[in-house]
């Protein structure tokens, strides 16, 4: 096969699966250490800031790894690069699991981090294989792996290590991404786009992206707030569970994760709606359950069952903006499909950072309510851009 020709393979929905539980694993590796930071504090007797540096090792390297190595899906031969990021992030993996010091810890993480953006090769190489009127419904398959890996990641860190060890979570990690990598090798198709562009100013062109093409823009902008929103509600869960009146384990944290899994499972039914030309009646939609969902979670400092509906309520809101946002993004020139999504996804883990940011600023000197109340002020915001946006877009028409 030529492989200066972006010749387009049969992607099976059997690929389909194996892809989105790749990106699922691999996105993963960058929270198992949220619900193993007690154990790594006393293991490595550490302070608990000192371990914090961990998660935004996780962050920053991931960052980097998006920005610099992901756009190369759009000039390497993309199975070729696949398997090596995976095979890096698996080194990564390896470190962290053998590290007997935070710095090496740190190093294992910040290998992990930056090249498991490998999950944003795979994504937007799915939507290029996807024939067109099945964009949104892959989109769909490969982002409820990639939420069911960020939220039963916790779940399975928890788990391990409250049964073995904290270090067995980063090795059992490791083997399973050994097996999908050896998979990868045998079924996974060859492609390569055709563009000629040199590296730097592939990157550059990320930015030049987000300023000339508007639509672009609008949908990074809503993708960062949906996305500064989920960790607004997520990052300060934690204390306020292990505190009183719950004082629950870190394997028991981990468990309301799956509360939130139950919405990833409807990304193929968005994915579907978009494809029917649904997705701006989509994102409006998800962003208003956003704004509602802030009035269950207000209440969570008092009763558990109100807590599982926001959190239901906020996942669902979350997944369905964020496949309606892609998918409207994907529907773009293929060859340009890596960088576009590398300039979303870029904001949108931006907005993540923030988020967590503020959140734990507002958790810690005025409470749970101060974060719901910010969610819900935010999330009215969101909706005020995308209205906008919408009207702006009749009116041209």
């Amino acid at each position: 096969m030529n492989l200066s020709q972006p010749h387009k393979p049969i992607l099976s929905f059997g690929m389909i699966l194996l892809m989105a539980i790749a990106v699922g694993i691999t996105v993963a590796s960058n929270y198992y250490a949220l619900p193993l930071l007690h154990s790594i504090t006393e293991d490595l007797n550490i302070s608990v800031d000192r371990a914090g540096s961990i998660m935004t090792t996780a962050q920053f390297s991931y960052a980097l790894g998006l920005l610099f190595i992901a756009p190369l899906g759009d000039k390497i031969e993309r199975k070729t690069l696949i398997i090596a990021l995976m095979l890096l992030t698996i080194v990564g993996l390896l470190i962290s699991g053998l590290s007997h010091s935070l710095t090496l810890l740190i190093v294992g993480t910040a290998i992990t981090g930056l090249f498991s953006a490998v999950a944003q090769v795979l994504l937007p190489f799915a939507a290029t294989l996807a024939k067109p009127s099945h964009k949104g419904k892959v989109v769909g398959v490969i982002m409820s792996g990639m939420l069911l890996g960020i939220l039963l990641g916790r779940t399975f860190a928890g788990a391990i290590s409250t049964l073995m060890d904290w270090r067995m979570v980063y090795l059992i990690a490791a083997s399973c991404m050994v097996v999908i990598t050896l998979l990868f090798i045998y079924l996974l198709p060859r492609y390569k786009s055709n563009n000629t562009i040199e590296y730097w100013p592939l990157i550059g062109s990320i930015f030049m992206l987000l300023l000339r093409n508007s639509s672009l823009r609008v949908f990074a902008i809503i993708g960062s707030l949906s996305f500064a929103l989920f960790c607004l509600f997520w990052t300060p869960l934690t204390f306020l569970l292990s505190h009183p009146p719950y004082k629950y384990s870190d394997f028991i944290i981990g468990l309301f994760g799956l509360a939130g899994s139950v919405s990833a499972l409807g990304s193929p039914i968005v994915g579907k709606l978009s494809d029917k030309g649904k997705g701006s009646w989509l994102i409006l939609s998800g962003l208003g359950v956003l704004l509602f969902s802030w009035l269950p979670i207000s209440f969570a400092p008092s009763s558990i069952i109100v807590l599982i509906i926001g959190i239901m309520l906020i996942n669902l809101a979350a997944q369905i903006t964020h496949v309606s946002c892609l998918n409207a993004i994907y529907q773009n020139d293929p060859h340009m499909a890596t960088r576009m999504n590398v300039g979303y996804m870029l904001c949108y883990f931006i907005g993540g950072t923030v988020g967590s940011l503020c959140s734990t600023y507002l958790f810690n000197h005025y409470g749970w309510l101060a974060v719901a109340i910010a969610g819900a002020l935010l999330s009215l915001m969101a909706i005020f851009i995308w209205i906008f946006y919408l009207i702006k877009n009749r009116v041209k028409e």
